[in-house]
């Protein structure tokens, strides 16, 4: 009974010292009594670039880029005074280059279409004129809905705060119906694209996912996001079960970068545990008392070590080589430290450390043997930081369509930055083909859209 009471006791005293340090709690969830690090002291150096430090300087646009010059002549001498007539003009050198960027007065253009009946002569038949494609239904056209959708979808702007940025940047007086009509309009208009980013995700050869909490009509949903190198996709679902990670993943069979929740084991090819993941585990277990406490140190200082090799590795000055031959007795160390704590038989840390060596084992070094491997999550925890504050100041999504809007707009926004392209031109080209009846523009790479419907 007392051997049983002192467990039931460090048990709880280990869920009360959990932090963002030593687990996956945010660090918002910190209660006061948790100390941050000590500001650093001050270097004794001025503020701002140091010398030597190469600077930042905006580079000038090619003139053909350059919308009006302006030239500017001197008008007198600065040595002597004299006159510097325009007639006698000469030039020495080239002239220095100046360049003001300004932004001009942007009231929306209001087209008026007037639709003229006309009587037929022959029967009397009262004809009506139809509206062209391309020309709306609604009363706004395609850049203001995907202007409309960018202040919300990419901004994250209240749907009512955008309805007041588009009076007071456009003078465009716009209800908050509309505002969520330009949101499906623009939803509709990228779906297909979407998918097809979707299905090119699942042919990659490595791929990171993750999942964060949603609200969806005022219940619990989860968002999740599967992220490559060019195309970062994200789906709404309501479960975060196996079913949920079958739909994200689809047919995937590359290698999945990811924490250690369950449902991703149906995962039928190689895996990579988030190391970021381990390395609070491994913090917690220092926390500890006795064995378990020294373990946990040993396996802190290992991983650290692990991530300066890799950094090494990743940024040049080591050889892919010589980071695995310096990896190989690292590895049995940490599996013999590992195996220690297994059996040690503390309640907690043995089921962790049994989960990280036994059941996950041949996914902790994936990043070692394959290259092009992550050993963290990052890619994909990135992915989700602009969807966590979207969901913080909206609360979640209402309605379905709602959710298709988020994310649809988040795969869109992201996809797009990742390969360097202009969203709001993306966006508008996307509402325009779809009010001629044309596919909207592709998500992919350039020269992936022919592999694609390949592998289809």
């Amino acid at each position: 009974m007392v051997e049983w009471q002192r467990r039931r006791i460090e048990a709880l005293e280990q869920r009360l010292n959990q932090t963002s340090q030593n687990s996956s709690r945010p660090p918002s969830s910190d209660p006061p009594s948790i100390k941050k690090p000590p500001p650093k002291k001050p270097s004794g150096r001025k503020p701002g670039g140091q010398p030597g430090h190469p600077g930042s300087h905006r580079e000038l646009l090619p003139i053909e880029k350059v919308d009006e010059v302006v030239e500017h002549w001197p008008q007198n001498c600065e040595h002597c005074h004299g006159p510097l007539p325009d007639h006698l003009r000469t030039e020495v050198g080239d002239p220095m280059r100046h360049q003001v960027t300004e932004l001009p007065e942007a009231p929306a253009v209001v087209t008026e279409h007037r639709l003229h009946t006309q009587e037929c002569e022959g029967c009397g038949w009262a004809t009506a004129a139809q509206l062209p494609p391309g020309v709306p239904v609604g009363a706004f056209g395609p850049r203001l809905a995907a202007v409309v959708s960018m202040l919300t979808g990419c901004y994250r702007m209240a749907d009512r705060v955008a309805e007041e940025a588009a009076r007071d940047l456009f003078g465009v007086s716009i209800s908050l119906g509309s505002v969520v009509a330009c949101q499906q309009t623009t939803s509709r208009a990228v779906a297909a694209p979407v998918e097809d980013a979707r299905a090119y995700a699942q042919q990659q050869p490595v791929a990171f996912t993750d999942e964060t909490g949603w609200r969806e009509r005022r219940k619990k949903a989860w968002l999740w996001v599967m992220a490559t190198s060019l195309v970062i996709v994200f789906l709404i679902h309501r479960r975060r079960s196996r079913q949920a990670a079958r739909d994200v993943l689809g047919k995937f069979l590359g290698t999945l970068v990811s924490d250690r929740w369950s449902v991703y084991k149906i995962h039928e090819g190689l895996r990579q545990i988030c190391w970021a993941h381990l390395a609070r585990d491994f913090q917690a277990m220092s926390e500890c008392r006795g064995k378990v406490g020294r373990l946990g140190t040993e396996l802190v200082h290992l991983t650290l070590r692990m991530f300066r090799w890799w950094s090494h590795v990743r940024d040049g000055p080591m050889t892919r080589a010589e980071f695995q031959r310096r990896m190989k007795p690292l590895r049995r160390r940490v599996a013999c430290l590992l195996r220690q704590v297994v059996e040690s038989a503390q309640p907690h840390f043995s089921g962790m450390a049994w989960d990280i060596a036994g059941l996950h084992e041949q996914a902790l070094w994936t990043f070692v043997d394959v290259e092009g491997v992550e050993p963290t999550n990052n890619t994909a925890e990135r992915a989700l930081r602009h969807a966590v504050l979207w969901r913080r100041s909206s609360h979640g999504t209402h309605s379905e369509e709602g959710s298709r809007f988020v994310e649809r707009m988040l795969t869109v926004r992201a996809t797009l930055r990742a390969q360097g392209r202009n969203v709001l031109d993306y966006l508008t080209q996307a509402v325009d083909n779809s009010l001629r009846g044309l596919p909207a523009p592709s998500l992919l790479p350039e020269n992936s859209c022919d592999q694609l419907a390949l592998a289809a």
